[in-house]
Order: structure tokens, then C-alpha cells, then sequence
């Protein structure tokens, strides 16, 4: 018993030291790959295809303010005041879900962010627990600028296709840095399910959806980093 002890006492730790190794060293380095696209990958295979993996990592300064602007205003409100978790969208998803209609998350961007970069994406308790610590980790050991910045390079935008540089040549034929509001809100409407809504070809729901996501935009106070 007591070797058992030991083998889990070091486990743990290791697990804490190495994981807070990797969220120091990501606070500096960009994010190439992450476990969902390594994922993805697999799943193209057991089907037969060949894995893809379309991506071009910018600095956020590379970015529109527009495409920054859409995803707070359609994924974070409160992204900017927040330390990682809003509990007004908790609580709101709760009550939604309640009614026993499709499901609706609640996480903010540092959570999803967190999620992409070192964690698998099927839902469960165990999952979630993790998440929560690398969010934790994230918001203390990050800036609010290297979050939005990672977070707008890993997140899937398309079959293959990853952050939003990627997007933007694929779906609109420009770089990011030229994103219109237009075209930052159709790419933010869509991620929730990318591979099944298209920014070049929003149906009418999204079409709707992206309206509301640019009035929010003009309404919502400016992110700024500096």
C-alpha cells in the first residue's frame, strides 16, 4: 500500500508540474496541434480519407478587431470582466436546458480555449474537472490577449480547417487582418458547429443569427488590450 501511495503521490505530481510546464511554455509558443485535430485526423482515417489539417497561425495583431469583436459578442459578453467562468451563462444554459430543449453551453471563450488546446472535446464529468483547471490555469498564468489570440488560431472553423486565418481564405478569399463585420460574425455563427454551417453558404437560421451577431457588435463595449 504504501509503494501504491507513493506511485500516486508522484503521479500527481507530475501531473501538476507538467502541466503547468506546458501552459507556461504556450503562454510564448504557438499552438501547431492540439488533441481535436489529432482527432479528426483518426476519424478521417477509420473513414477511409485522408486526414487534413488547414491552418495558418497569425499574431492577434493579424486579426480584425472585427473578428474579436464577433466572437465575444456571439460565444463571451463578459469575456473582458470574467476570470474564466461566467456563471450568468451558466445559469442561463441551466435554465435552458431545463425546458428540455437542445442543448446549450455555457462556457466562455477561456473555457473553450482551454478545452481545444489540451483536452479532448466528448463531454463528461472527467472532462469537464480538467477543464476547469486549465482554466483556471490559463486566466492566471496568461494575459486576456494571449487567450483571445490562441483561441482564435485553434478553434475549428470548417472540415480541416482550424482558426480563423484559415477561415478567411477559405471561405472568403481574404486574410484575416480584412475580416469585414459581416464576414467575422458568419464565421463566429458557425462555431458552434463548423462542420455543419458554412460562412460562404449561411443558411437562413445563420443568416439571421449573423444580423443579430453584428447589431450585438456595435453595441457591446470595444475589446481593447492595450
Amino acid at each position: 500500500m504504501k509503494k501504491l501511495a507513493k506511485l500516486l503521490r508522484n503521479l500527481v505530481i507530475l501531473f501538476f508540474a507538467s502541466s503547468i510546464l506546458a501552459v507556461l511554455v504556450l503562454r510564448f509558443v504557438p499552438v501547431y496541434i492540439t488533441p481535436l485535430m489529432l482527432i479528426r485526423s483518426v476519424e478521417a482515417m477509420v473513414d477511409g480519407e485522408t486526414p487534413k489539417i488547414k491552418k495558418d497561425w497569425v499574431p492577434l495583431n493579424k486579426i480584425s478587431r472585427n473578428m474579436v469583436q464577433a466572437v465575444v459578442a456571439s460565444e463571451d459578453n463578459l469575456f473582458m470582466e470574467h476570470n474564466g467562468f461566467s456563471f450568468r451563462d451558466i445559469e442561463k444554459a441551466l435554465e435552458h436546458n431545463k425546458k428540455g430543449k437542445r442543448i446549450r453551453g455555457g462556457s466562455t471563450i477561456s473555457q473553450q480555449t482551454a478545452k481545444n488546446v489540451f483536452l479532448w472535446p466528448q463531454r463528461s464529468w472527467v472532462r469537464k474537472g480538467l477543464e476547469t483547471y486549465f482554466t483556471v490555469l490559463i486566466e492566471f498564468l496568461w494575459t486576456k490577449e494571449r487567450i483571445m489570440e490562441v483561441y482564435l488560431n485553434v478553434i475549428e472553423t470548417g472540415n480541416g480547417i482550424y482558426g480563423v486565418q484559415a477561415a478567411s481564405r477559405k471561405y472568403f478569399g481574404v486574410n484575416a487582418s480584412n475580416l469585414t463585420r459581416s464576414q467575422a460574425a458568419l464565421i463566429a455563427v458557425c462555431l458552434p458547429n463548423p462542420r455543419k454551417f458554412s460562412p460562404a453558404n449561411p443558411s437562413g437560421y445563420i443568416s439571421r443569427r449573423k444580423n443579430q451577431i453584428v447589431n450585438l457588435m456595435g453595441k457591446l463595449k470595444r475589446v481593447d488590450f492595450e
